[in-house]
């Protein structure tokens, strides 16, 4: 007895020092940023009293550079005050920088000159807790520019400035997902098994491009209907949506059979596998390519929640992307 009640105090004092820690690092994060912030506030004052232009041809940031170098050492190239100024003036309201976010990060969203699209990936790098690798990858995989031409205009502008995470199905679905870190090259042809492979065996990023709150609950999920076997490829559970996701993978164009064996999988689990407080089951068919019309027809009149989307195994064009979207941001 003595001895577990030893190791509950190790236990106990483990946890305090772990929190202090967590808390000295977020507190040094939050007095970086604010520092950074300044700094640039101080160069844009000083541009705006008529003494210099701070550009790229200005010899100001340069000075500056120098002579901070020499008081406090390293950390203020001209690199570093370039952004400490373009800093301050994507963010010129210190409300608004938000703690969660450190100062690589903000570094990686100055960097992102369309407004609305730098406000969706600070929002979404808060909910999802992306790391600055995370929220690089998701702005190399066009994320904004593939939403905006999957959903409407005003879906995507919702998920700029709303402070909820992910709160519905319709929320969670991408089209294409982008999966160029299975390193497929285009020309080589795949079975649904490698796929599925694959994707097993780069699960986290996987899990990444689906979205927060995913966990993973296993591959060809066996269900039974008297003497016939399903098999489904994937199966998730959703934290947040409080209910079950089930995906089925396709080398080829969807097919309405395909929607209908996802349907007969949603019904399923909705009477045998849920359990009390769950949520309807949804079900994403990741295809190679889809058919919009007969996904439109072959989904209609279907209560369950099912999406066809397809997948990319490579980054898309993105100055092309970001033309459309432009496009349909400059409509009415």
């Amino acid at each position: 007895m003595i001895k577990e009640k030893y190791f509950e105090l190790i236990d106990t004092i483990g946890s305090t020092i772990q929190r202090a820690r967590e808390n000295a690092i977020r507190a040094i994060n939050t007095e970086l940023v604010r520092a950074n912030w300044e700094i640039g506030k101080h160069i844009v004052e000083f541009e705006q009293g008529g003494h210099e232009r701070a550009e790229y041809g200005s010899d100001l940031l340069s000075n500056i550079s120098k002579d901070l170098k020499l008081r406090f050492g390293k950390g203020f190239g001209r690199r570093n005050v370039l952004d400490m100024r373009r800093f301050y003036l994507s963010y010129p309201k210190w409300q608004t920088v938000s703690a969660k976010l450190n100062w690589s990060q903000f570094i990686v969203l100055i960097g992102i000159s369309d407004e609305s699209a730098r406000k969706f990936y600070e929002k979404q790098s808060i909910h999802e807790n992306w790391s600055k690798r995370e929220l690089e990858r998701q702005i190399n995989s066009s994320l904004y520019e593939r939403l905006v031409l999957s959903k409407n205009k005003k879906d995507v502008l919702h998920l700029s400035v709303k402070d909820k995470p992910t709160s519905t199905p319709a929320e969670l679905i991408k089209d294409p997902y982008v999966l160029d870190f299975l390193k497929i090259p285009q020309s080589n042809k795949v079975t649904e098994k490698q796929l599925e492979q694959k994707i097993i065996d780069n699960l986290q990023l996987f899990l990444l491009e689906l979205g927060k709150g995913l966990t993973f609950v296993g591959r060809q999920y066996k269900i039974s209907l008297r003497n016939k076997h399903f098999y489904i490829d994937l199966v998730f559970y959703h934290r947040i949506l409080k209910c079950f996701i089930l995906i089925d993978l396709k080398t080829k164009a969807v097919r309405h059979t395909d929607i209908g064996q996802m349907n007969l999988y949603l019904n399923f689990f909705k009477k045998e596998e849920n359990a009390e407080g769950d949520n309807d089951p949804m079900g994403i068919i990741l295809s190679a390519d889809k058919d919009e019309v007969l996904v439109e027809y072959a989904t209609g009149g279907i209560s369950n929640k099912i999406f066809v989307s397809k997948y990319q195994l490579y980054l898309p064009n993105k100055k092309q992307l970001e033309k459309q979207v432009k496009s349909i941001m400059e409509e009415g």
